[in-house]
């Protein structure tokens, strides 16, 4: 069984992407690693190329600016990753730059990609997520955060990052999908307060136009974390590629979990959520098999 690991980064110093974390956290499952490291105003390729390891295979990319509706550049740019696996690989695990995988997860999802390895009715496999928000001791758990992705994908030349890169489909059909018990770590909204603020005037740029973005987006010198709705501590470990990165925090979000700025309907549907486990009106993006 063959794994290639694929991922896409731009500019990641300049936003404080955790791009090396992401990229180590995976290299143990896969066979190959291939970024698409696309033209930035850093040393983001230097950094890429820092990593030693002999899986890590780059291609560089120019982006379209150009493309503002929806987030398309961002399947562009995954679909130039996905094509670079190779044709041989059983499997293709997909990473965002923000996202890092928990080493006690590697063993399982290694069990997982063999056990279903033969069923070619399969077509990808589901991912659980855990959304930090503000520091790395709080999570956000309302209905604002998706609970689920698809990260592991067949190697099917007719499947294709769909929208904004946040799945996949084949043409307009969605993939079938096999849950599995792993959990992804998403450390999107995990940045200084400087930082998290240039972020979101630059990701704002992928989807709107300039003049949208100076209209909606503030243009204050720091992001203000407090504007969150709901979040919870966060009780576990984070992996140990993230040990020193945890260690150069330079800022402080504190956050009384008790406070919870949320509508009467969302305070209902939360309650029935973690009462029966069930999300009413979730955006699916698969078929789960």
């Amino acid at each position: 069984m063959k794994i290639s690991g694929f991922t896409i980064v731009r500019n990641a110093l300049k936003y404080d992407y955790p791009v090396e974390e992401s990229i180590r956290s995976i290299l143990p499952v896969v066979d190959e690693m291939i970024v698409a490291v696309g033209n930035s105003d850093d040393q983001t390729l230097a950094l890429v190329q820092s990593i030693d390891s002999e899986k890590i295979r780059i291609i560089e990319t120019i982006w379209d600016d150009s493309l503002r509706e929806g987030g398309k550049v961002l399947a562009v740019e995954t679909d130039k990753a996905l094509a670079a696996c190779s044709p041989d690989s059983d499997w293709c695990f997909y990473i965002q730059a923000d996202e890092v995988l928990h080493e006690k997860y590697h063993q399982i999802l290694r069990d997982e990609l063999l056990k279903y390895a033969g069923n070619s009715r399969i077509e990808g496999l589901l991912f659980h997520y855990v959304h930090f928000y503000g520091s790395y001791q709080y999570v956000g758990d309302s209905r604002t955060w998706y609970r689920q992705e698809i990260r592991i994908i067949r190697r099917n030349l007719a499947i294709r990052s769909y929208r904004d890169a946040q799945g996949f489909r084949i043409g307009d059909r969605k993939l079938k999908v096999k849950r599995i018990p792993v959990s992804m770590y998403h450390y999107g909204w995990v940045r200084s307060p400087f930082h998290q603020q240039e972020k979101q005037k630059s990701f704002q740029k992928l989807w709107h136009s300039d003049n949208w973005v100076a209209e909606n987006v503030s243009q204050a010198n720091e992001y203000d974390y407090s504007i969150i709705d709901s979040v919870a501590p966060f009780l576990g470990s984070h992996p140990m590629v993230m040990a020193n990165r945890l260690k150069r925090l330079n800022w402080q979000f504190v956050f009384d979990p008790s406070k919870k700025k949320l509508k009467l309907k969302d305070r209902f549907l939360l309650w029935l959520e973690r009462r029966f486990g069930i999300r009413l009106f979730e955006y699916r993006n698969f078929v789960e098999i």
